[in-house]
């Protein structure tokens, strides 16, 4: 797993929960509630970041979505913003490295200007902070044996064959496997992801169940598996999205709404948001629909 830094259970289960702990620091929020917004806007945030020529990211160096190889910054978010920003007239990310829960606070004190780590969308996160639109979704996929012995294609089929699925401890998925009718003794919970692809190469579960993009990027060196189309499941009837978003200061609403206008750009043509993400796992399955808004997904 040497070449894929951090792909950790935290980061699956930040994103695949699509919520998560948000550790708010009451002091430092109080101090810098300020910070940033005002000092930038003074002259327009945008107009600030064209003239010193770069926009400093945060990122939290978990793959695929920003993490750090070498000396470049790559990733989901990163490949992404680094498009965004070259066509408002910015040249450079200039990276900084936070720990997950360091995300919004630092941003709030003013420790960059972007957290660009496809954070997920969350009530408790828009309280504290700015979301684009939706720059992603993550649908959930299940990573077989090569050739898909079992022919499985979404936990509706996983159920009818009885087989078992395994799932990481702790993450929503075992809910999406239960949710489907599969028993519980049909599901069955692994520690990390290298675990889910070495428990089906090893038969002891025939299917292992994670995020697409999660999934795909595990395969690249896990070569005797594959990875089914990526579906969403539903709890209660509601599809279950998972979308992530760029993140900016309270106060930088005209830097986000800019950084919006050529999101949708990108997201609307197929080809192009597919060419941009496809070397971190991301394909036509990843792209948000057009009704998915951070508006709605902000109010829970």
């Amino acid at each position: 797993m040497a070449d894929f830094p951090n792909l950790s259970r935290r980061g699956f289960l930040n994103r695949s929960a699509a919520v998560g702990g948000l550790l708010v620091v009451p002091g430092l929020l109080t101090a810098c509630s300020k910070t940033g917004a005002d000092s930038a806007d003074g002259e327009g945030a945008l107009d600030k970041l064209r003239k010193q020529g770069f926009v400093r990211v945060a990122y939290a160096d978990e793959a695929p979505y920003g993490y750090m190889e070498g000396k470049q910054l790559k990733g989901e978010a990163p490949a992404l913003h680094r498009e965004i920003f070259k066509a408002l007239g910015v040249d450079e990310l200039r990276p900084t490295l936070s720990e997950w829960d360091g995300l919004i606070p630092g941003l709030q004190a003013g420790k960059y200007d972007v957290v660009s780590a496809g954070m997920a969308i969350t009530p408790e996160r828009c309280a504290n902070a700015l979301f684009s639109e939706p720059e992603f979704i993550s649908p959930t996929a299940l990573m077989v044996k090569k050739g898909n012995p079992k022919k499985v294609t979404d936990l509706a089929s996983a159920k009818a064959a009885g087989i078992t699925v395994g799932v990481m401890a702790g993450a929503v998925e075992g809910s999406y496997a239960e949710g489907a009718g599969i028993a519980k003794d049909k599901i069955k919970s692994l520690q990390k992801p290298q675990d889910g692809a070495d428990a089906v190469k090893g038969g002891r579960v025939d299917a292992f169940l994670l995020t697409g993009i999660s999934l795909r990027w595990l395969a690249k060196t896990n070569p005797e598996t594959e990875v089914t189309e990526a579906f969403l499941p539903e709890l209660d009837g509601v599809k279950q999205y998972s979308p992530g978003g760029a993140v900016f200061r309270k106060g930088n609403e005209e830097l986000r709404d800019a950084f919006n206008r050529e999101l949708k750009k990108i997201v609307s043509d197929k080809s192009r948001y597919v060419e941009l993400l496809r070397d971190y796992g991301f394909g036509a399955t990843e792209i948000p629909p057009a009704t998915l808004k951070t508006a709605d997904l902000c109010k829970g």
